[in-house]
Formats: structure tokens, sequence, C-alpha cells
């Protein structure tokens, strides 16, 4: 997996208009949680999907972008947390154990 680090409120705009030509998907990862290694190294162990960019956010780093997102995109915080940002709104969110590569592959796929 590789991740796009998201350590800039003002990369929320940037990934915003880069949702209306592909996917994006935000990993929100509480670094103080097991729960959040485990979904984090499920997602590392696989590879990234064509098309699709997926950032990392580390949400006791940046609370800040964390709490942007889910005003921005009209979420429940969780921890850990998936967001699909397609055509700027968030059309598919998961957490906790529910966050899995073939899931994401799926919820992708419906978007063509």
């Amino acid at each position: 997996m590789i991740w796009k680090n998201l350590e800039q409120l003002t990369a929320l705009e940037e990934i915003d208009k880069a949702s209306f030509t592909h996917p994006i998907l935000i990993f929100k990862h509480s670094t103080r949680c097991s729960i959040s290694d485990v979904a984090k190294a499920r997602l590392d162990r696989e590879d990234n999907l064509n098309g699709v960019d997926f950032y990392y956010l580390d949400l006791i780093k940046h609370r800040d972008i964390s709490n942007a997102l889910a005003e921005k995109y009209n979420v429940h915080h969780e921890s850990p947390q998936i967001l699909l940002i397609h055509k700027g709104e968030c059309v598919y969110d998961e957490s906790h154990i529910g966050i899995t590569m073939a899931e994401i592959k799926e919820q992708v796929t419906s978007l063509s």
C-alpha cells in the first residue's frame, strides 16, 4: 500500500477537486488504538487500487483535519475510519473491523 500523508488542512480542497476525476480514500488512523493498528495492517498488506488515491491521516497529530472531514462530508467521527470521496461527496464510510480492501474494491467498482 502506498499512502499519501494528509497533514495540512488546505489539502482537503485539493482532495475535493481531485475526487471529480478519480475516487479518493482517506484512512483515519489512531496511533493509540490497537483496532486501528489491525485495520491499517490489513490495508498495508494490499496493493493500491488503480485510479484511487489513498490518504493516511494520523488523527492524533491532526485532529483538526479529522474534525474538518467530519464536518465537510457530514460523517460521524470514528477511529479507525475510511472515507471514500467521489465527486466532492463521501459516498461510503466504514470503521473498525468493517474496514476491508474487498469492501473498498466493491464500493469503488460501484462508482463506475
